[in-house]
């Protein structure tokens, strides 16, 4: 599996895009994560107009295996959730990197720790 290498990773396996100019940026969970979770049947995410913070629980997702806190990788607030994901939680799992984004986020403050492609793999090797 490979990392895309525009993305920055959190150690708790979340990404998230670099933000456009509207300072949006997009998060959603690795494909490391999605494949050690299972099968996605369920996805809580924050509501549109929330506040998260970096670091800090805003959902969960539940698979045939366990439910798993989401953290938010950057702190900010939610303009957009990914209906198509809460529609469709298996998206998650096939495509953790494009249709299975979670949510967008106008990011006030990074979290710190945030990591390169290269650093996130070395991560999930041990």
């Amino acid at each position: 599996m490979s990392n895309p290498q525009h993305l920055q990773y959190s150690a708790e396996h979340e990404w998230l895009t670099a933000a456009d100019e509207a300072g949006v940026s997009t998060v959603g969970i690795t494909e490391h994560a999605a494949n050690a979770l299972g099968d996605i049947v369920y996805v809580q995410l924050p509501e549109v107009g929330d506040t998260v913070t970096a670091g800090e629980t805003c959902g969960e997702l539940e698979s045939t295996k366990s439910v798993s806190d989401l953290y938010s990788p950057a702190t900010g607030e939610v303009v957009e959730v990914n209906q198509d994901v809460i529609d469709e939680p298996a998206l998650v799992n096939s495509a953790a990197f494009e249709g299975g984004w979670l949510f967008k986020l106008k990011v006030t403050e990074a979290q710190a720790g945030l990591m390169t492609a290269a650093e996130y793999s070395d991560l999930t090797k041990s």
